[in-house]
């Protein structure tokens, strides 16, 4: 299924920019507790690789984006065959891959346990199952692709912890799996950032970066790690 705004919705949410600014998000930050087994700040500065899927690419990217300590974060496809990897394709639902993102973190300031905290607080709720917001569909699971051992069962015991605790009305349903990443296309990185008052983003994306920078502020960051910096970005026509 394609990610669509109808009509009535943009009017709606138009009207309420115009109105206060931003609208409130649909979903909100949970507080949730750090991970208890987690990977060690590295001792010198040392790129890793975290691999998550929580809806729509455009907002879990947007988030990453302004973490401290990211390097770089990426939307693209997991799950699924190289071929299939296209927007069209992963949009009709049955290519296997989820809408993901590749996130390159310098392991010295930031650790993997700390990105899921994010990712399990407000990137996404975990607790729906192959939908997120208005999006429906497998490619839009809550998956955790992990890249080593250590990372799987820092996940596994991470979403033990968190369903142990009771944080969420319902059982965490992410998933933890191993496949290979393809990046998306062009026009879908930096999205938020190149579309903030785009309904979709502003409604259901931009609050989730203001939760960042109001729960998560040791870490947030105010200028994003773009996958294309801003001087660049401005000589590339947008796409219609």
């Amino acid at each position: 299924m394609r990610r669509q705004v109808p009509t009535w919705f943009q009017l709606v949410v138009v009207a309420l920019l115009a109105s206060q600014g931003v609208a409130d998000a649909a979903e909100q930050a949970v507080p949730i507790p750090a991970p208890s087994f987690d990977e060690e700040l590295a001792d010198t500065s040392s790129p890793a690789v975290a691999v998550l899927a929580g809806g729509c690419f455009w907002g879990v990217q947007g988030v990453f984006q302004h973490v401290e300590g990211v390097l770089q974060a990426v939307s693209g496809y997991a799950g699924g065959s190289a071929a299939d990897a296209k927007y069209e394709l992963v949009g009709e639902g049955d290519t296997g891959h989820a809408e993901t993102v590749r996130i390159v973190y310098d392991s010295s300031k930031i650790t993997y346990g700390q990105l899921l905290q994010i990712f399990f607080s407000l990137a996404h709720d975990p607790t729906q199952l192959n939908k997120q917001g208005p999006d429906h569909g497998s490619q839009y699971r809550s998956t955790i692709f992990f890249e080593t051992a250590q990372q799987r069962e820092i996940a596994a015991r991470y979403i033990a912890q968190l369903d142990a605790a009771k944080v969420y009305p319902r059982k965490i349903v992410t998933t933890l799996e191993q496949a290979p990443f393809y990046a998306a296309e062009a026009y879908h990185q930096d999205f938020l950032e190149r579309h903030p008052t785009h309904p979709y983003i502003a409604y259901w994306d931009l609050p989730k970066v203001r939760d960042l920078r109001s729960v998560f502020a040791s870490v947030y960051r105010a200028e994003p790690a773009l996958v294309v910096p801003r001087a660049a970005a401005r000589r590339v026509a947008p796409k219609p």
